[in-house]
């Protein structure tokens, strides 16, 4: 069994922001196999599909970017996965915009999300960043994250988040 997760925030007033790259990175892969985020567990929106008689749960969690990993840690110990099972999709503002670069273990860096996931389940999962860069316009590195992206980057973006999804699907074997 694997666990695909987006990470981002709830709520209307954070889609398409930057920090939500992670959620929209996964809604890109449950399209893929024309599937809906409809149950509710362990903190998440969650789906599931089969490939290679294999189950992957897709997840969003619902506890903000910060809390990220309350509901990992929940989704891991229901289906006693191993972090090495975890795939984590996010935002990277140390990557320029749209470079992709995936990771096997490491810390939290920048990224508050990733810092409560591995201060609760440790650094070896995996996470398939997606770069969003920088804007120097904004003085709050919060405020930047939060903020819409334009039309422009979002072109770019769909393409690195496509790439991000195929990472994810060659590495579980789908």
């Amino acid at each position: 069994m694997k666990l695909v997760v987006g990470l981002g925030n709830p709520g209307k007033e954070y889609e398409k922001t930057y920090h939500n790259v992670g959620f929209m990175t996964v809604e890109k892969l449950s399209d893929e196999y024309g599937i809906d985020f409809v149950k509710n567990e362990c903190k998440a929106k969650t789906c599931s599909f089969y490939t290679n008689n294999e189950k992957v749960i897709l997840a969003q969690p619902q506890t903000y970017m910060n809390l990220s990993g309350e509901s990992i840690l929940e989704l891991k110990n229901k289906y006693k996965l191993q972090n090495s099972d975890i795939y984590v999709f996010c935002d990277d503002i140390d990557l320029p915009l749209g470079k992709v670069r995936l990771r096997h273990e490491g810390s939290g860096g920048t990224h508050n999300g990733l810092r409560n996931i591995v201060a609760l389940i440790g650094q070896d999962f995996n996470r398939v960043k997606v770069g969003i860069g920088r804007d120097p316009k904004f003085k709050d590195l919060a405020d930047f994250v939060l903020s819409k992206i334009p039309q422009e980057n979002l072109d770019v973006l769909d393409n690195s988040m496509q790439e991000a999804v195929d990472i994810v699907k060659k590495e579980i074997g789908a």
